[in-house]
């Protein structure tokens, strides 16, 4: 009976085993992208004019778009499944992306045309004019 119970307790151990070595270069690698964006952010980017920015956020975001892969890919086990199952959780994730991106462009959009009109003045008044003459055929009513 011995022997039976320490055949189950080693197929259990080979079952829920982790590959300690990925954990540590996801861990490894995870840490490089933040050290690299804390360093930018904190000594690069200050010594740019303010009109980069925009290049800065970008790259911000690439770095961040790099994170997320790695933690979906290791930590969920995303990069051992089937390609259909990836591109079944990756192509919502995109569209939602893409979905945050239409409200923001379309939310400064907004507000950009908000800020042309003066909220003192009042709206202004459209003047409709009679037509210079009536079509042949047809009275003008006034």
């Amino acid at each position: 009976m011995a022997n039976m119970d320490n055949t189950a307790v080693a197929a259990h151990k080979e079952e829920h085993s982790f590959d300690a070595k990925a954990i540590w270069r996801t861990f490894w690698i995870l840490l490089i992208i933040t050290c690299l964006e804390l360093a930018i952010g904190m000594f690069v980017a200050p010594q740019f004019p303010h009109h980069y920015k925009i290049w800065f956020n970008i790259l911000y975001i690439i770095f961040t778009l790099a994170k997320a892969f790695y933690i979906i890919a290791e930590f969920m086990h995303l990069r051992h499944e089937l390609k259909n199952m990836i591109m079944t959780i990756a192509i919502p994730c995109l569209l939602f992306i893409w979905f945050i991106a239409a409200f923001l462009w379309d939310g400064h959009a907004f507000k950009t045309a908000r800020e042309t009109l003066d909220p003192r003045d009042p709206p202004a008044k459209v003047e409709q004019k009679a037509p210079a003459h009536a079509p042949a055929g047809e009275e003008h009513i006034k």
